[in-house]
Order: structure tokens, then sequence, then C-alpha cells
């Protein structure tokens, strides 16, 4: 057809990367599929617009990555793909065949980043409260309570809910002061944190200590303590909480990290005050935790659109 381009031949030099990146830097098959896939679409952009590697300019990258997107790629392909053609016009430039790199300083528009999933209030006090009808461990039984207690009632992450010691003495990690109803915790970057501890999860804390010393080995610090005695690990914990979420009757799957989105959310919505609920989940920065205030507009959304006349639309 008259004015059509050039079919472009295949490169062999694209060959010769993906053999380079085989035998010397020994990609797996699947990495391997994802770079030759990468390179078929530019490939296929190049033929497009009837060019060779060593004509590909900026302006030309940019076009095919909107283009792309445009098509339905999303952020997280575009920028492993972009990443592929990045890592393939480095190679050729240092093995003379382009001037430049006609990818560099291009970026993947950012992916949207998904709303932490918190509880509805009533869910999580149904997890709190639950009780196994089965001849389960009474003794878990109450560890577990208390767990959750200090989950949702203090927001704690996982790491600083299992470092947590029986006392103060000796620990660096992290412990509960009952007396002053508050636990110190080890957060992010070895930062430490008072939490307050609310009546619930310290009558928990307290059925759970009459009965710690049944399970716990001798000299064990931890406060919290698996079947075997040994300090309990956070893969552990998590099973736990899983499994009681099912057996609570909860309709959806529950990590000890929702437990902390519920803490935060569950605050912001009765008090609205932004900064401190930073502080007491140990955020460095506002900004992150600016997150929870899109679950409190959505919640007054979905109150919006059950109550008022005019919300639903016809």
């Amino acid at each position: 057809m008259a004015g059509a381009a050039e079919p472009v031949p295949w490169p062999p030099q694209i060959d010769r990367y993906l053999e380079h990146l085989r035998v010397e830097r020994r990609l797996a098959e699947a990495s391997l599929r994802a770079y030759r896939d990468a390179f078929a679409r530019l490939h296929a952009a190049m033929t497009a617009d009837g060019l060779a590697l060593a004509g590909v300019q900026p302006h030309h990258a940019r076009r095919w990555m909107a283009r792309l997107h445009a098509q339905g790629l999303g952020p997280r392909s575009l920028a492993q793909m972009l990443s592929a053609w990045r890592g393939l016009f480095r190679w050729l430039g240092h093995e003379g065949e382009v001037a430049l790199n006609p990818v560099d300083g291009l970026r993947a528009p950012k992916a949207a980043k998904p709303l932490p999933k918190a509880l509805a209030v009533e869910q999580a006090v149904a997890l709190a409260e639950h009780r196994a009808e089965d001849a389960r461990d009474a003794r878990l039984e109450a560890r577990d309570r208390c767990i959750v207690e200090l989950l949702y009632g203090g927001g704690l992450r996982v790491s600083e809910l299992t470092g947590l010691d029986v006392t103060a003495s000796g620990s660096a990690r992290g412990w509960i002061d009952a007396a002053a109803a508050e636990a110190q915790v080890l957060g992010k970057g070895s930062k430490r944190r008072g939490v307050p501890v609310g009546r619930a999860a310290l009558e928990a804390l307290q059925a759970w200590l009459a009965v710690r010393g049944e399970l716990a080995r001798p000299g064990e610090p931890a406060l919290f303590v698996g079947p075997r005695g040994a300090r309990l690990s956070p893969s552990q914990l998590r099973a736990m909480l899983a499994a009681r979420a099912r057996a609570a009757g909860l309709p959806t799957h529950v990590h000890p990290h929702m437990l902390r989105h519920s803490f935060a959310s569950h605050l912001l919505q009765s008090s609205g005050d932004l900064r401190a609920v930073q502080e007491l989940l140990g955020h460095a920065s506002i900004t992150t935790t600016q997150v929870y205030t899109r679950l409190d507009f959505q919640h007054l959304a979905k109150a919006y659109d059950a109550a008022h006349p005019r919300a639903k639309r016809r």
C-alpha cells in the first residue's frame, strides 16, 4: 500500500540482550518471558513508525507509552515495560549502538493506592467478644481475646504486639504498664511510643496474665506465647486471627493490619482529630495518616446514600 511504513525486522540486538540476561544475569525463564513481551511491544511500536532501534527518540517512547496506557495497560505493567526498555537501551549504549537512551527520565503514571480495608464497628466488636463453642483451650482463648483487644483498641502493628514483654525490666522491645493504662511499643525505625490501653483491653490482659504461666516456658519474657511456650510469631498470630474471624462469622478475611486500619478509621470518625490519630499510629508523616480521611469520607458517603431522599440515582 502506498505510504505504508516498511516493516521493521526483529532487531538481532534484542536477541543478544536477552541472551545476556539469560547467561550473565541468570534471569529465570518467567522473567525472560516478561522481557520478551516488553520487547514485542517495542518492536510493534517501532514497526508502526518505521523506526530502527537507533532511531528511537524520547518523544517516540513517550507517545508509545501514552498509547499503550490508553489501550488499557495499567501503571504497574507500564512501569515493568519501561524498565525493560530502559535496560535494553542502556546496554545498547554500552555496546556503542545507540547515542542516547530514549527511555531515561520516562516514568509510568502512578498507580492509584487502594484504600486500606477496615471492619465495621460491630464486626470489630464481634471479633473481640467472640467465644468459641467447642472445647478449645481456655488459656489460648484468653490470649486471643487480649490480642484482638490490643490490636483493635490500640492500633498496634504485628511486630509491636509480638514484641511485647511481660515486664519493662530488661525489655528492649515493649511492655504494658497496666497501672498507667499505657503500652510502650517499639515501632518502625526503632522509635518508641506510648499507646493508651482501654478498659476492655486491660480486663482481657488481666485474664490472660492469670493463665499465661501455665503455657509460657520458664524464663520466657514474651507477653504472648504460642502452644509450645515460646514467643508468638507473626505468622501464628495471623493464622489465629483469620481462624477467629471465620468462627465469629465475619464475611471477610481478617488480618492484623486490618484491625489497625479499623482502629484508625473508627477513631477518626468519632474524633475528627487527624493529628492525634497520627501520633497514636506512630506515623512519621501526616500524609501517611491522611488515607484515613478518605475512609472517613466513604463512611459519610454511604450514610448519605442510604438516608438522603435525593442521594440515589434513578
